[in-house]
């Protein structure tokens, strides 16, 4: 059974048997490591990790496929998937288990970041992640302050997740190859989150920062809090100075 590429998905298919077992093999060791018995799968694609994803022992497995033409091809090739794929827009899926999950794979870059915004929802379950971005994507989220790619993803994910680069994926690996060098990343759920006004707060405040993170906080947020406040001294810096922490705390200042 044949399938084909579909750019509009943001598909890049991995071909290099050695890297698909790599990653495969890293999911398994932070399974066994976390103790966790339930794993998703975001975009299987033709199968390249899938395949040793379904071997792991004593796993409840699910992966999420939007691409009719790949579940039909996925339900083809490999028995053991019947039942366990959800045919939808992964943004668009309810929470998969009852029980703490592992989420994992080859992220469909077009939306990687909406992704890893969507798995935030479901942080409290979802221990640890395991997944592939391009390389420039990987970095910003593991990215520290007072550098370029540092952002609102770096600070939004950081807020919640001990963000490692375990490797790079090069080009050669996939079919059709990419323009750009791709990475794997590790988030682990942090065991105390920073104290926040409220999750929805401390989004707008680090969007609100990051939106014009060229000017001085004090005229990036300046709605957002009262005219004394703005008077400090911390509002003469620039939202790439701040630390997680820093992001954290000034929501108890805002109006």
């Amino acid at each position: 059974m044949q399938y084909t590429l579909k750019k509009s998905l943001g598909q890049h298919f991995l071909k290099n048997e050695n890297m698909c077992k790599k990653i495969a093999d890293a999911i398994e060791e932070t399974l066994v490591e976390n103790k966790l018995k339930h794993l998703l799968e975001v975009g299987p694609g033709a199968g390249a990790i899938t395949k040793y994803l379904l071997q792991i022992p004593d796993i409840n497995f699910k992966t999420v496929e939007l691409d009719t033409e790949k579940v039909d091809y996925l339900n083809a090739t490999y028995p053991t998937i019947q039942s366990k794929i959800i045919h939808q827009n992964f943004l668009e899926i309810d929470k998969p288990f009852d029980q703490s999950f592992m989420v994992a794979g080859n992220f469909p870059y077009n939306i990687s970041s909406q992704i890893l915004f969507k798995v935030l929802e479901w942080k409290n379950e979802v221990p640890v992640i395991i997944g592939m971005f391009q390389k420039e994507v990987a970095l910003r989220v593991a990215a520290k302050p007072n550098s370029k790619t540092y952002g609102i993803i770096s600070v939004l994910i950081q807020a919640f997740y001990d963000v490692t680069y375990l490797f790079d994926v090069p080009p050669t690996c996939f079919n059709p190859p990419p323009k750009v060098m791709s990475g794997v990343i590790k988030l682990t759920l942090k065991t105390q989150f920073h104290k926040v006004k409220s999750d929805a707060v401390f989004v707008q405040l680090v969007k609100t920062a990051f939106n014009q993170r060229r000017k001085m906080l004090r005229n990036a947020v300046k709605h957002l809090f009262d005219e004394s406040i703005l008077q400090d001294d911390f509002f003469n810096k620039r939202a790439e100075q701040l630390s997680v922490e820093d992001f954290a705390a000034l929501t108890f200042k805002m109006k």
